[in-house]
Parts: structure tokens; C-alpha cells; sequence
């Protein structure tokens, strides 16, 4: 049997329907004895998730400080505001900026809130 090159394989399963891959899987695992599982990264199994803290949560503008303009700039971005409108929620501090969302997104939110020179509160 010819020896298949890496990008022939990759060739062929960008080719083969759902099926044929899930075929290909299941033969996979009984030929190697292995099982293919997503990997899952959480809490060890019978541990409490009470411990993870919450799973959303809300980002709030509480102080502008002295760089008004790129705290704007930031909101702007973070938001997908228009200028008129991400300059009201920054005078109208203390203002959500972002709310029901996974604690990973508020802390890029909140550094970059803060690197413009705003002070953030998550809950």
C-alpha cells in the first residue's frame, strides 16, 4: 500500500461527507483503541460549580477619567456604537456597556476600558 501524504489526506477530508467521516472516526478508534472525545476544559467531575462564579455578567462604566476622547474611542469599538451615540454613554456615567456576558469577554472589555483610562466595574 502507497504511503498517502499529509496533504492528500487533508485533500480527502475536505471531500467526504459527514458520514463518511463519522465511518472513518469509528474506525479510527477501533483500529487504535482510542476514543475521540472533545476535550472539555471544567471543573473535575463531582466538583461543585458553585465555585466557578457566575457565568454572566454585566460591564459598567463608572468613571471616565481625564482621556475622555479615547474612552469614547473604546466604547466605540467595544460596542459598535456611532460616535453620537458612544459619546452619551460616556457622559452618562455610570453607564452598562456591555451586559449578560461570559466573565472572558468583560475582562478584555475592562482592560481596554481601562487602558483608555476609565475606570469599570464588573458584576
Amino acid at each position: 500500500m502507497a504511503k498517502l501524504t499529509q496533504e492528500e489526506i487533508l485533500a480527502y477530508l475536505e471531500e467526504a461527507t459527514i458520514l463518511e467521516l463519522n465511518d472513518l472516526v469509528k474506525a479510527i478508534e477501533d483500529k487504535f483503541g482510542v476514543v475521540a472525545a472533545a476535550a472539555v476544559a471544567g471543573p473535575a467531575a463531582g466538583a461543585p460549580a458553585a465555585d466557578e462564579g457566575p457565568s454572566e455578567v454585566t460591564v459598567t462604566l463608572t468613571d471616565v477619567g481625564g482621556t475622555k476622547v479615547a474612552v469614547i474611542k473604546a466604547v466605540r469599538e467595544i460596542t459598535g456604537l456611532g460616535l453620537v451615540d458612544a459619546k452619551k454613554m460616556v457622559d452618562g456615567v455610570p453607564a452598562v456597556i456591555k451586559e449578560n456576558i461570559a466573565p472572558e469577554e468583560a475582562e478584555q472589555i475592562k482592560e481596554k476600558l481601562m487602558a483608555a483610562g476609565a475606570t469599570v466595574t464588573i458584576k
